[in-house]
């Protein structure tokens, strides 16, 4: 299949990508990173299949759909990008939210899955700005997914697992983001970005 092309008007668009382990703080970074540039950013909104969880809102924190409606979305090519992340929860970036987000002259901001991540790397090239958070250990890792009383004891530990894979990539995103101290890595989120949206040649100066 002919891989479906850009539209001149997309062509200039940007992507910046933050990737991390689920409880590593990449959610919280890219808020502040939105507050701070709000006339310049506007959030990617992913589709999953997972069940909402409480205070989230359909539209607004995820596009939820049904597994049989993510996989003909699939089949007629909608996503920019899409995987399974857990067996039977399946993630994806719709063409449309990437399309609606540049025709409105602003850059898409991402708060992806780490593989999630590479896959718009990959395809974007020079246009997407890749960062990963890496939390300052594992043991802190665990720690903070136990703080936030949302997940089963099996759910932690399949989170761990995971994360322990992630982080032996992470030398594949453009920037490795610690986030030890929050405050520091908000500022350290705020700089990269801002240089990115700034610089001509997409990668420049970072």
């Amino acid at each position: 299949m002919i891989p479906q092309q850009d539209s001149p008007i997309n062509m200039q668009g940007k992507l910046i990508i933050f990737s991390a382990p689920s409880g590593a703080g990449k959610t919280t970074i890219v808020h502040h990173v939105l507050k701070k540039f709000p006339d310049r950013l506007e959030f990617s909104v992913s589709a999953c299949t997972r069940s909402r969880r409480l205070n989230e809102v359909d539209g607004k924190d995820y596009h939820f759909m049904t597994t049989e409606d993510f996989k003909q979305k699939i089949k007629k090519n909608e996503f920019a990008e899409w995987e399974e992340v857990y067996q039977g929860q399946f993630y994806g970036t719709l063409k449309s939210e990437l399309d609606r987000i540049w025709n409105e002259g602003k850059q898409v901001i991402f708060d992806l899955d780490v593989q999630g991540g590479l896959n718009l790397k990959r395809k974007y090239g020079r246009r997407s700005f890749a960062i990963f958070v890496m939390p300052p250990s594992i043991e802190v890792l665990e720690l903070r997914l136990r703080q936030r009383k949302t997940e089963t004891e099996d759910s932690i530990a399949k989170r761990v697992a995971k994360a322990k894979e992630e982080m032996m990539v992470a030398d594949q995103f453009d920037k490795i983001l610690i986030n030890e101290n929050l405050e520091k890595a908000c500022a350290d989120a705020e700089r990269l970005v801002s240089v990115f949206l700034k610089s001509p040649d997409p990668k420049g100066g970072i």
